[in-house]
């Protein structure tokens, strides 16, 4: 009996050592990157900002000018980056009752500065984060060399002054934001 017993401890010694087999495959994944970047506005989640209405009910409000509550914009980019600023058209467009429509320029009459900026970038000059500064409709830096990242925020306020010149109505532009990666 003890004999039976060990000619089948050794077959099953020799079956476990067949199990110990092995194979491998090998697969490479490439990440193919882009560069991107996004600019949106916090407040809306999009490219297209809340409109700014800047109210003028007193003579102090036209002989001060109106200022705005900051906005802040958000950067996402995975390169350094640079953002510029300007209006669509050198002058706002008026909506009311006076005809001929008057022409109030941009320039010189709304101006913006930068409340915040953790974009870990600089804010160019003439624009800064204690002055207000005129905004025109050709492209002028904002900031530069910004760092890259998925939530780069920055701030603005503006501030209107258009003085006494212009009648009561609505004056609208469009203020354009461009972030460009360096």
């Amino acid at each position: 009996m003890k004999k039976v017993i060990a000619i089948a401890a050794l077959a099953i010694s020799g079956f476990a050592a067949n199990a110990q087999v092995s194979s491998t495959a090998t697969q490479t994944v490439n990440l193919n990157l882009s560069n991107a970047i996004e600019l949106t506005f916090t407040g809306s989640g999009t490219a297209t900002g809340a409109a700014v209405n800047l109210a003028f009910n007193t003579v102090n409000d036209y002989a001060n000018g109106v200022s705005s509550a900051a906005q802040e914009l958000k950067v996402r980019s995975n390169k350094k980056f640079g953002v510029a600023v300007k209006s669509n058209a050198a002058n706002f467009t008026y909506t009311g009752t006076t005809t001929p429509a008057p022409v109030m320029p941009v320039q010189g009459t709304l101006d913006l500065k930068v409340s915040a900026n953790a974009t870990g970038g600089t804010v160019v000059s003439p624009f800064s984060t204690t002055a207000f500064s005129d905004i025109t409709s050709s492209s002028q830096n904002l900031l530069t060399n910004c760092n890259n990242g998925g939530a780069q925020t920055f701030s603005v306020i503006y501030n209107a002054a258009p003085g006494f010149a212009y009648p009561a109505g609505t004056y609208t532009v469009d203020v354009v934001y461009t972030a460009t990666q360096l």
